[in-house]
């Protein structure tokens, strides 16, 4: 009995050390994972320990605390909260705190010294009355959407500086002494952050925001290229086959890209000129490009379920639509590949978009096949889901047209590179030149006609011999 009480303590123990280390590798496996699909987030994690042990020097080194004093714990304070993953972000937060805490330490002092000319017992209620109008407006702005989307921070941090002056004010002494050490340091940590984030590997907003829309629109432009033949491949075979191909699911990653598109576009305002991103690029087109293309993939959704759903029916009508079909969605495809290609290079597109003119003009051969086709009351029903495909289409075509204006607003307002053409126009010319020579052979009469190969300085030889009167054999 005793020896069976031992085994199964044994095999509890057993049991426990190897939940811990699946655990442990499981969590040895994420963190790999998180760190190999984006190396940046490890050099983030280097930047804000490097910042943060240089800013904690004002506490560890003798000179600096006795400066300081204790208000240097606000400049570790300040890159905890203020060290951001991009640039943007960062530059963003920090120039917010140091604004407000700047505006927000002025006014304070400002107040302290109006509420002192109302006398001891009178300064409580002065100060308390300034706290309430100056918390209660500044925050009331926060629900403007323009200043919400930039300055949120900056007038949360505003209220705190302003009421922790105010209030701690009435009490202590030094004030301005305190309030100027505090300032210095939360400079000094604003300053620290901003410095490492842009001269150690600094990952740009804009850049994301720029490689986002472009790689959303390969999305949509894979899923375009390759439904005519999924669509029509299970039409022709009667069943449902399935697919596994990550091309028909990668624009679903579109329909929730809006706030993620509109937050690197704030950082990016915030940003400063960087590579081929001048200052005040038009981050704005990009939100604009973005919209459009969330709608394309709200078509395109629909038109995915479909292909889920679809059910043989009408199968004269599939063959009447498919070529119309298929090639409107090629097009369009190929059509939304050139205009990421055009973001991705920066290049501005010389020449219209030619598969978007080739599926316009198939639109207009889809509506005269439409005509042509007899529907009668009862094929209604059967040619219904068809037909939403076909309209659906359509709607994606006028859509694509819509993001290929937007694209090509974007190379006028950022400058794309205008690429120069390679080839340079040449007038037509002879590659060959030849002799006739009549020949007497008996009875019958032959012609010799000799082709010899010439170049241009040869044609020009025939043309001066050309001029020149001839002479009697």
């Amino acid at each position: 009995m005793e020896i069976d009480h031992q085994s199964a303590t044994t095999q509890e123990k057993a049991g426990f050390f190897s939940c811990v280390k699946n655990k442990i590798a499981k969590a040895g496996r994420n963190i790999k994972k998180v760190g190999k699909d984006d190396p940046r987030r490890v050099i983030h994690s280097l930047k804000v320990g490097l910042a943060l042990t240089f800013v904690s020097l004002l506490y560890y080194w003798r000179p600096l605390y006795d400066g300081f004093g204790v208000s240097g714990i606000w400049a570790v304070l300040t890159v905890v909260v203020v060290f951001e993953y991009s640039v943007g972000a960062t530059l963003g937060k920090g120039i917010n705190r140091g604004c407000a805490t700047l505006s927000a330490g002025a006014l304070g002092v400002g107040a302290l010294h109006l509420a002192t000319l109302f006398g001891r017992d009178g300064q409580p209620f002065v100060l308390g009355i300034l706290v309430f109008l100056l918390a209660t407006a500044a925050t009331f702005t926060r629900f403007f959407p323009r200043i919400k989307a930039r300055y949120e921070y900056g007038i949360v941090i505003f209220i705190l500086t302003f009421s922790m002056i105010t209030v701690s004010g009435y009490r202590v002494e030094n004030l301005l002494e305190m309030a100027n050490q505090r300032l210095f340091t939360i400079l000094i940590g604003g300053a620290t952050c901003i410095i490492i984030s842009i001269s150690v590997c600094p990952v740009w907003a804009g850049q994301d925001l720029h490689n986002l829309i472009a790689n959303n629109l390969d999305k949509l432009a894979n899923y375009l290229e390759g439904f005519g033949g999924e669509y029509f491949q299970v039409v022709e075979e009667g069943e449902m086959v399935k697919n596994d191909k990550s091309f028909l699911q990668g624009y679903k990653n579109l329909l929730n890209s809006k706030s993620t598109e509109e937050s690197l576009a704030n950082f990016a305002k915030w940003e400063p000129g960087h590579g081929r991103f001048l200052f005040r690029h038009p981050w704005k087109q990009y939100l604009k490009i973005g919209a459009l293309a969330r709608q394309c993939a709200c078509q395109i959704e629909a038109l995915n379920a479909h292909i889920s759903t679809h059910k043989q029916e009408a199968p004269e009508f599939l063959r009447v639509i498919q070529e119309s079909c298929t090639k409107m969605s090629s097009e369009s495809g190929k059509a939304l590949k050139e205009l990421a290609t055009t973001i991705k290079t920066m290049k501005h597109p010389g020449t219209p978009n030619q598969h978007l003119e080739n599926s316009k003009n198939t639109i207009k051969d889809h509506k005269i096949a439409l005509e042509a086709w007899p529907v009668e009351d009862e094929d209604l029903l059967a040619v219904i889901s068809a037909a939403t495909v076909a309209s659906l289409l359509v709607e994606i075509v006028q859509t694509v047209e819509k993001i290929s204006e937007a694209v090509y607003e974007l190379a006028q307002m950022a400058r794309f590179k205008k690429v120069e053409p390679t080839v340079s126009p040449e007038k037509p010319h002879l590659l060959h030149w030849g002799t006739v020579k009549p020949v007497s052979d008996g009875e019958s009469n032959h012609v010799v006609i000799t082709v010899l190969e010439t170049t241009t300085d040869s044609l020009q030889n025939v043309n001066t011999q050309a001029q020149k009167p001839k002479e009697e054999v």
